[in-house]
């Protein structure tokens, strides 16, 4: 496992969503978007998947996965690159549960005041319709790649 700077953990804490990149069953890339519940610095990531579909069918055949995240206005991003595992509901830490509750949360409650503050009439707010977890993805980190263009990057 390779282990996470602080500067890697806070810039994937501060991402709403990752791209999680998996390999179909004919060895084409499936991406989607997941939330990122937890990360730490021994090289972990802990992914909530709430649909059980294709990105949970591939890990199964293929554990190799990439994660990946941008800022666009800062013009940087990472891919993390490992191996998943799949965690079933009855084995969660109850502190992974709460993160994403906190998560989904946070999250519909920033919809809510966006569309106030915009006021944007519509109830249109999915999180609110998120089913509960069934599984969770565990990636242990093996390479780190720096999206950031080369002339970009800062010097260390």
């Amino acid at each position: 496992m390779k282990r996470l700077s602080p500067e890697i953990i806070n810039f994937f804490q501060s991402q709403g969503f990752v791209i999680v990149s998996t390999v179909d069953k004919e060895g084409f890339p499936h991406s989607s978007c997941k939330a990122l519940v937890k990360i730490d610095s021994e090289g972990r990531l802990y992914l909530v998947d709430v649909y059980s579909g294709v990105t949970t069918e591939n890990l199964k055949r293929n554990p190799l996965v990439s994660v990946s995240a941008v800022d666009e206005y800062r013009f940087i991003g990472y891919c993390l690159k490992g191996r998943a595992s799949i965690v079933t509901g009855g084995h969660f830490n109850q502190e992974i549960i709460k993160k994403w509750e906190d998560t989904v949360t946070s999250r519909l409650a920033k919809r809510m005041l966006t569309n106030l503050s915009k006021d944007k009439s519509h109830g249109h707010h999915p999180e609110a319709k998120l089913p509960s977890p069934q599984h969770l993805i565990v990636i242990e980190v093996e390479q780190i790649v720096d999206l950031s263009p080369r002339h970009l990057k800062k010097e260390v």
